[in-house]
């Protein structure tokens, strides 16, 4: 659906340009852009490949097994469906440490491997468990650390201080993902509630 939606803009852009007389504006506008993302990629290189070093380094030292560790209690009780020696609750686990501290490039294989084995507890193989929502909710809204990119991104952008962001962000997240754990409880409740009444 996305690539009809950018085809659209792209092919209704040139139609206006072209029925305004302005399709040299095209031509001056790729060239441009094209630089803005030339120059926006280089000066992101630095920083990101900083920051998903010193990430990898933790990941490798044992940092994110010890974050799955100590918040194995906490997680595993919002997947009660879940046992918690299934390979789905490791993945579960790592996926959320490393989402905490910022490696997207290590979360993303992590989630997807989440998914295939909560699919394999799921008795209905068309619908989502309520374990893949938790889980979806819990990805989505991820407590996050260091936002690595973002602050790549404003580091590129001749931000004076890149890093401000950290903090915001760590609130914008623990709020996100609080707010994501509490309407997954109420709607889990919503919905075991209307199953148990349909069985009377």
């Amino acid at each position: 659906m996305i690539n009809f939606i950018w085809l659209f803009l792209i092919v209704s852009g040139v139609m206006a340009a072209g029925a305004t007389g302005q399709v040299d504006r095209i031509t001056t506008s790729l060239t441009d852009q094209a630089a803005v993302a030339t120059n926006l990629i280089m000066g992101m290189a630095g920083i990101m490949v900083f920051w998903m070093g010193m990430m990898n380094i933790a990941a490798k030292s044992g940092l994110m097994q010890v974050f799955a560790r100590l918040l194995r209690p906490m997680v595993m009780r919002l997947f009660p469906d879940v046992p918690p020696d299934h390979p789905a609750a490791g993945s579960i686990l790592l996926n959320i440490s490393a989402n905490f501290l910022g490696l997207g490039n290590a979360a993303t294989p992590l989630g997807l491997n989440a998914m295939q084995e909560l699919q394999k507890l799921n008795p209905d193989k068309d619908t989502a468990s309520p374990a893949m929502c938790t889980f979806l909710a819990l990805n989505t809204s991820s407590v996050t650390l260091i936002p690595a990119t973002v602050v790549a991104l404003r580091a590129a952008a001749g931000s004076t201080s890149p890093a401000d962001i950290v903090a915001p962000t760590f609130v914008a997240t623990v709020v996100a993902a609080a707010t994501a754990v509490v309407l997954d409880r109420y709607f889990r409740r919503k919905l075991s509630g209307k199953g148990r009444g349909g069985r009377r």
